[in-house]
């Protein structure tokens, strides 16, 4: 089954109806990209780990502890 969509100049644009229905998919859900060569295929995240490396990390934080990016940030904040 091949759904049809139009991309917008700002990058946007609509999944339709069926294909909607047929994931289950509502406003608010979080959807995972992945790109191979050049296809791309979209689904629904079903979890935080479906999220994981959707944020680039700074090569100076990669490695680090979530405790001691907690403390950090709330150092930084002033709400230690």
């Amino acid at each position: 089954m091949t759904g049809i969509s139009t991309l917008t100049s700002k990058g946007q644009t609509t999944i339709p109806a069926r294909e909607r229905r047929m994931l289950g998919l509502r406003a608010g859900d979080k959807l995972v990209f992945t790109v191979k060569g050049d296809q791309m295929t979209v689904r629904k995240a079903n979890s935080f780990v479906d999220l994981a490396g959707s944020v680039e990390v700074p090569e100076g934080r990669r490695g680090a502890g979530w405790d001691a990016i907690v403390e950090e940030t709330r150092a930084a904040r002033g709400t230690a």
